[in-house]
């Protein structure tokens, strides 16, 4: 397929989505960085080896992906003209996208609780990567909202149709990614330790 022909949306479409993926490859690489170093660090003596993660993480990575189901169930009715039940289901991915910070942050909280701290005296290396690794995701988490935002906003004012729900499928797939990043993460950090 030659990606110079097409209408002018065609062209504007497949522009979109290219910089969607641009920025997802480039968001895999910054956290495969932080990721092999951590690795790398879990040789050091001072590593915590016997550390658990809180128990919030665990809870929100339910909840996220339960998020990225009612993404799913959004667009779905959306490309099949059921605009309420679209708006419906984004209003649900939204306060499901703040719960899962609420329950990070109530991750935090516990590891601070146990005397765990991102830096000082009584930090870890681990821990430091732990809390690093979890807050700059959710900073991404806090950019798929505003961009969820947008998308129901758009949705509220009858933008998107079976005909056109782009900004809907970019929104997903960004959410997606998200999701799939933090089953990726915590994973990685409940396996390496």
């Amino acid at each position: 397929m030659d990606l110079t022909q097409g209408t002018g949306k065609e062209k504007n479409d497949r522009a979109k989505k290219m910089m969607l993926w641009f920025g997802i490859v480039s968001l895999i690489m910054g956290f495969a960085g932080w990721t092999s170093a951590y690795i790398v660090s879990s040789s050091r003596e001072d590593w915590i080896s016997d550390f658990k993660l809180p128990q919030a993480f665990f809870i929100s990575t339910a909840i996220l992906i339960l998020s990225s189901i009612t993404y799913m169930l959004a667009k779905k009715a959306i490309k099949n003209d059921k605009a309420k039940v679209g708006t419906n289901w984004l209003w649900v991915t939204l306060g499901l996208g703040v719960t899962f910070i609420v329950f990070q942050f109530v991750g935090f909280s516990e590891m601070v609780s146990k005397g765990y701290y991102f830096t000082g005296p009584t930090s870890n290396i681990r821990l430091s990567y732990i809390f690093l690794i979890a807050a700059v995701h959710i900073v991404h988490v806090v950019a798929g909202i505003i961009s969820l935002l947008v998308v129901l906003f758009n949705q509220i004012r009858g933008k998107y149709d079976s005909d056109e729900y782009l900004g809907v499928s970019l929104g997903a797939t960004f959410w997606h990614f998200l999701d799939i990043l933090w089953v990726y993460l915590i994973s990685f950090m409940y396996l390496v330790g």
